[in-house]
C-alpha cells in the first residue's frame, strides 16, 4: 500500500495531481497504488470533497 499524505487538502492535492498527470480513473489509481477506494472517498468527502468522473478530480 502506497503510504500518502494524512491531511485533507494535502491528500486532495495530491489524488488530483496523480489523477491530472498519470491516471485516466480514480480506480485505477487506487488499483496501482494499492489504495483502499472507499476509504479514499470517505476520508476526502468528510472534508467536504467528491469526485466527478467527468473531470477526473475531486472538488
Amino acid at each position: 500500500m502506497t503510504d500518502y499524505p494524512k491531511d485533507p487538502m494535502m491528500l486532495l492535492s495530491w489524488v488530483n495531481m496523480k489523477l491530472r498527470d498519470f491516471y485516466p480513473s480514480l480506480e485505477d489509481l487506487c488499483s496501482d497504488m494499492e489504495i483502499d477506494l472507499e476509504g479514499l472517498v470517505k476520508k476526502l468527502s468528510e472534508a467536504g470533497f467528491e469526485y466527478n468522473r467527468d473531470l477526473n478530480k475531486f472538488w
